[in-house]
């Protein structure tokens, strides 16, 4: 018996949480999926130009140069010139910052109104629930790229009109998603103790159940996150987006696909190749970011 009380004090220092556990935790998922690892790589690539390409592109991405129109690729110009002369290489990097503001703005506003009035509607339930429900019911009955584009057409084709329409194009998944985890674990065991410990319903909801319904939501920003750049540039593609001479690789793909025909093939190709790899990364991240936020992947 004395022996085992001796023992006992060592013990707890195991149970306690090691210090940097999430960062070890980030590291091991990376390192057990190498697509989720490609993708945060090609995300930090978008992000470094996204802040520091304006800064060290090689040449002004709205200077023209008539002489200099159409040419190829070469080592002057990477990706060729388009029919005013102006660099491709150039107006795709500057254009990379344009439209991950446009994606991150618009998936944000999306994901703190859906995520609000989801778990209210899932927690509370009865009116709250129905009222909800039926705008969300109302939303989702339009195409949501034609509804995006009368928002756009209403309101206006700048840049705040189009976060805002692909926000709220975008509103109902993040909404129905966080009603129905929240909703499946309103009644649980952990929830009905902090009931009895005292907590108020406003903060069970946001510290013992959100928590747990987050990791899903996760991967649906990262599959919107593409979603909305697809959208801007789509909304662009069809002269409802941002305004030229903006570089944006919608209106680059737009004003490319005339010159296909007559072999300019550099002008869309590689401003559509920007814009699938950047679906991509945000498609591929989606899974690693569950597991990195997920409270039971953790213990």
């Amino acid at each position: 018996m004395d022996q085992a009380k001796d023992l006992m004090p060592m013990a707890v220092p195991a149970l306690a949480p090691a210090p940097g556990g999430l960062l070890r935790h980030m590291l091991y998922v990376l390192r057990a999926n190498p697509m989720t690892l490609l993708a945060f790589v090609l995300l930090a690539l978008f992000l470094v130009a996204a802040v520091l390409g304006p800064l060290v592109v090689p040449h002004n991405p709205l200077a023209t140069d008539a002489a200099s129109a159409l040419m190829p690729p070469s080592l002057q110009h990477w990706f060729g010139t388009d029919d005013l002369g102006r660099d491709v290489f150039s107006r795709v990097v500057v254009a990379t910052r344009l439209d991950l503001v446009i994606s991150v703005a618009a998936v944000a506003l999306s994901f703190a109104g859906g995520a609000v009035l989801g778990s209210l509607a899932g927690f509370y339930g009865g009116w709250t629930d129905r009222i909800v429900s039926r705008v969300l019911d109302t939303v989702m009955a339009f195409p949501l790229f034609v509804l995006a584009m009368g928002i756009v057409a209403a309101l206006g084709n700048s840049v705040g009109n189009i976060v805002l329409a692909t926000a709220i194009v975008n509103l109902p998944f993040y909404a129905r998603l966080s009603r129905t985890e929240v909703n499946i674990r309103r009644e649980a065991g952990f929830v009905q103790a902090a009931r009895l410990s005292g907590h108020s319903d406003l903060s069970i909801l946001a510290t013992q159940i959100f928590p747990n319904a987050l990791p899903p939501m996760m991967v649906q920003i990262s599959l919107n996150l593409g979603w909305a750049i697809l959208n801007a540039a789509g909304l662009s593609f069809i002269g409802l987006g941002v305004r030229p001479p903006t570089p944006e690789w919608g209106i680059m793909v737009a004003e490319g696909a005339r010159f296909i025909v007559s072999g300019e093939w550099w002008l869309a190709l590689f401003p559509g190749a920007a814009l699938m790899l950047a679906v991509f990364t945000f498609n591929m991240l989606g899974d690693g970011l569950r597991d990195i936020v997920d409270p039971r992947a953790r213990s």
